[in-house]
């Protein structure tokens, strides 16, 4: 369901802030320090997951100064909306994932089918081992049970949007994480 830039400005300005952006960034310094760590010397291809990974793809990879291919793939469940639903593929990986580390880069473990299913295909394309780095875990008894190899921070089961993650199209860009008011 579409809403009006003055309908997400509304969200905004009524939504609580759970994490200002020093603190995403300082916890974005903390989850590249430790792929650095377990993946700086494996010559990764680094997969950005759109829309949502868009924004923070860039603040992590300029913080891991080691050899790395940057690629992307778009699948979604949202589509625009806060449920979702069967998962829809809009590109694949461009480079060759046969042999190679995979570090898969999303904005949020929620449920976590998109990224298992992200995690299949990789596999299915050839890839030797897959990784997964999340900005947000979100933490609920709902879903897979799936788990993030990387993550920066942690919320409660609310909706959350900045970052990079959206509210029905908006608000990606905002600095800092928000939940959207009860």
């Amino acid at each position: 369901m579409a809403i009006t830039p003055d309908e997400a400005a509304r969200v905004y300005r009524g939504a609580d802030r759970l994490y200002s952006l020093e603190q995403v960034e300082a916890a974005i310094d903390r989850m590249a320090s430790e792929i650095h760590a377990q993946l700086g010397e494996r010559n990764p291809v680094v997969l950005c997951v759109m829309s949502g990974a868009v924004v923070p793809i860039g603040r992590l990879v300029s913080r891991m100064d080691f050899p790395m291919q940057l690629d992307y793939c778009h699948a979604t469940r949202y589509r625009g909306e806060i449920r979702g639903g069967d998962l829809h593929w809009l590109s694949e990986p461009r480079e060759s994932l046969v042999g190679r580390t995979v570090l898969i880069v999303d904005d949020i473990l929620d449920e976590g089918y998109t990224l298992h299913a992200l995690i299949g295909a990789c596999t299915r394309l050839g890839a030797a081992s897959v990784h997964t780095a999340v900005v947000v875990v979100k933490r609920h008894d709902r879903g897979m049970g799936l788990e993030a190899d990387f993550w920066a921070l942690e919320v409660g089961d609310r909706y959350v949007f900045g970052y990079g993650m959206d509210y029905r199209g908006y608000l990606r860009n905002v600095p800092g994480i928000f939940a959207v008011a009860d």
